[in-house]
């Protein structure tokens, strides 16, 4: 055997050590590691990485710009990458419009130009297009076009606007007032605050606002009443006190004035609320109306009565109705009865109700008379998504905002006396719908349930061993109904599928679909997620080198549980503003909200669930873990956005897989919306960027 020479077995090692010196992911910055631990009811509890918790720290600010530059030392070099954002400007870049509401014979909307960075506010007569005339732009209102406008209410006539201003995706944000026919600003102002509604009286004299008071004795929810023309600062408490900071209060008149309704919610999915009412005429006291009722109630004021959509006695949803008369329980009607398919919302349209239902996880909307007689049922193109219906009861016409997964928002108007429809504004996308499929499958979970999942792909024959996004969320009886994606189009574009499971936690089955999926019961989301990952696997449309997982907020602890629970089955993992210190979740901002949803570790029985399965505390050194991208920001004054970085940090300490752990961190990145186009899609082209270099997807 003749053997190699001497100087091509050096050139042979030398191109082996080039080609793993390329393919090797750097390695991520060093993190201090803290001998830190708590005692929780008798267990020791490690903590390695507390001092990340302190956000404005220097070492903590100096360890963010590291991790940013590691980061992008990574997604910035993928080949792929200026096609993918040049595709996601295309889809994102366009006219944008929503659902408008009607005052005094004045529609005000927000609409987006393609060129814009963010929605203004426009008015427009009832009966014309969507043209309109600007009231707000909040574009020119800071560099970086990071401030946001929203509508929070007009008077009844039409003539002032309460609008909200936030900057950079923060809960927190201004109230201000615009006198409409003068197109000037009003002197009243409310600061920076947590501001849940704002609802004015019908005279426009003056306004109910529900907000949080976050420090001090009196911490926790309060409705307010301002007077127009006086200091904010002497504004009259008018209910809240005695609630706590888990609770949220809010209240608005009946559309005549003549009452005030208010709704006092426990926790943030609102398993229980109470509905008070008070006469304004007699100035008489505020009176609880479902008073020994543990369920939830949501009140709506119509004319001399007052609808309720609750799930007392009714799982699925039904519809009462009560005289402001006569409100005691023995004179309540039930005038929408419970039926098989649970209720999502109702709305209140020219003396008519209007009442959306989730049919296995799509919108259905049936038109009913006060009476609860059937008055028809509005038309869609195909099963998708109505995401808001603006009416009242006094107003002629409703207009519904709706979507599916590939077919762009299109705005319907609605006329109550006629039943009629009309498409009033739609979204232009280039996109062509009939290029895709979308397709609803059902798969056993764990313990037998049966669970649906969408799958959006080509057109064409069934995909096999092609990459797939796996999404769901799973919590606080929030429902995932097909909304248009731009991140199904172009995952789907490049050949892949993309999934979006209905997870028990939700509301897509009614109030029992959702206790399935909370507290005790939180495993069963995860092993519905798990069991859809399996599905897809064993079905052959991708397998576990392809397989990524994409989920934020609830969603980011779904799949922070996914991949420490089985970090087998998947290849990347995008975790975006997630919780995921389960023990430690409710010390922070505002998250004493969903103590009633997930428990809290204060309470040894709940701390046994929460511990069993806390992603943070389940990350173990030597798993090979896959990659995994966190997105989070100061911005976000929601979820703490430490649990990104102590999550980055331990999992980096920890995986023995060379897939990179990376954390993308933004200044003004937040978690209520209003982040401007260009960050959008430098927002989906880092996160396309890194899901198609980890699956092998070219550009």
């Amino acid at each position: 055997m003749t053997s190699m020479p001497v100087r091509l077995i050096y050139l042979s090692l030398f191109a082996v050590l080039i080609q793993i010196a390329c393919s090797h992911t750097p390695k991520p910055p060093e993190t201090r590691h803290d001998d830190v631990s708590d005692v929780l009811h008798g267990v020791k509890v490690d903590d390695h990485y507390r001092w990340l918790e302190d956000q404005n720290s220097p070492e903590t600010r100096k360890w963010i710009d590291a991790q940013n530059a590691y980061t992008h030392s990574i997604l910035d070099k993928w080949s792929g990458r200026e096609a993918v954002s040049k595709r996601f400007t295309e889809l994102r870049r366009v006219e944008t419009i929503e659902a408008p509401v009607e005052r005094g014979g004045r529609l005000f909307f927000r609409k987006r130009q393609p060129e814009q960075e963010q929605s203004v506010i426009y008015m427009s007569p009832v009966g014309s297009d969507a043209e309109g005339e600007v009231l707000v732009d909040p574009n020119p209102m800071s560099a970086d076009h990071s401030t946001n406008a929203a509508i929070a209410d007009v008077s009844k006539d039409g003539k002032i606007l309460a609008y909200m201003l936030r900057l950079g995706g923060k809960d927190e944000s201004e109230i201000h007032l615009m006198d409409v026919n003068a197109r000037r600003e009003l002197p009243d102002r409310l600061p920076a605050a947590v501001y849940f509604e704002v609802d004015f009286l019908p005279d426009g004299s003056g306004f109910y606002y529900a907000t949080m008071i976050n420090e001090g004795p009196d911490a926790g929810p309060r409705l307010r009443f301002h007077k127009l023309g006086t200091d904010v600062a002497s504004d009259t408490d008018v209910f809240g006190k005695g609630y706590s900071k888990e609770d949220i209060v809010v209240g608005a008149p009946s559309e005549d004035g003549r009452h005030l309704v208010v709704q006092a919610m426990h926790g943030s999915s609102a398993d229980k609320v109470e509905i008070w009412t008070q006469d304004l005429m007699k100035n008489g006291p505020i009176e609880q109306i479902t008073k020994g009722i543990d369920a939830r109630f949501f009140a709506f004021p119509g004319g001399n009565q007052l609808f309720l959509q609750t799930n007392w006695n009714a799982p699925h949803g039904r519809v009462l109705a009560m005289d402001f008369a006569n409100p005691g329980r023995e004179h309540w009607r039930e005038v929408v009865p419970e039926t098989e398919v649970p209720i999502d919302n109702i709305a209140l349209a020219g003396g008519k109700l209007l009442v959306s239902y989730i049919n296995n996880a799509s919108s259905v909307v049936k038109v009913f008379q006060a009476d609860g007689k059937p008055a028809g049922e509005l038309k869609f193109p195909a099963l998708g998504a109505v995401s808001s219906i603006q009416s009242r009861w006094e107003n002629r016409n409703a207009f519904i905002g709706y979507s599916s997964f590939v077919i762009p928002y299109t705005v319907y108007r609605w006329e109550s006396a006629t039943g009629n429809q009309f498409e009033w504004a739609r979204q232009k996308v280039p996109v062509d719908s009939s290029r895709f499929a979308v397709e609803q499958v059902w798969f056993p979970s764990k313990d037998g349930t049966k669970i649906p999942m969408f799958l959006v792909h080509k057109k064409g024959a069934k995909p096999e061993n092609v990459p797939a996004l796996l999404t769901g969320y799973g919590g606080f009886v929030i429902s995932l109904t097909p909304d248009f994606s731009p991140d199904a189009i172009v995952w789907a574009e490049h050949g892949g599928v993309y999934a979006q499971v209905n997870l028990r936690g939700g509301g897509e089955f009614g109030e029992a679909w959702h206790r399935a999926g909370m507290l005790d019961k939180k495993q069963n989301v995860f092993d519905d997620f798990i069991a859809a990952s399996e599905w897809l696997i064993a079905n052959k449309y991708t397998d576990p080198s392809k397989l990524a997982i994409l989920g934020g907020s609830n969603g980011g602890l779904l799949v922070g549980a996914a991949l420490t629970q089985r970090p087998d089955l998947y290849r990347a993992v995008v975790c975006w503003h997630p919780l995921l210190d389960m023990l430690r979740y409710d010390q922070f901002m505002e998250a004493q909200f969903w103590v009633s949803e997930y428990g809290s570790a204060k309470d040894a029985e709940q701390f046994k669930w929460l511990n069993a399965y806390s992603p943070y505390q389940h990350v173990k050194s030597g798993v090979k873990y896959p990659a995994v991208l966190f997105m989070t920001g100061d911005g976000d004054t929601r979820v703490a956005p430490l649990h990104a970085r102590k999550m980055a940090a331990l999992l980096q300490a920890n995986t023995a897989s060379d897939r990179p752990i990376l954390l993308r961190y933004e200044l003004t990145a937040g978690h209520s919306g209003g982040r401007s186009v260009t960050q959008g899609i430098s927002d989906a082209t880092d996160m396309f960027s890194f899901l198609f270099e980890q699956l092998g997807v070219t550009g």
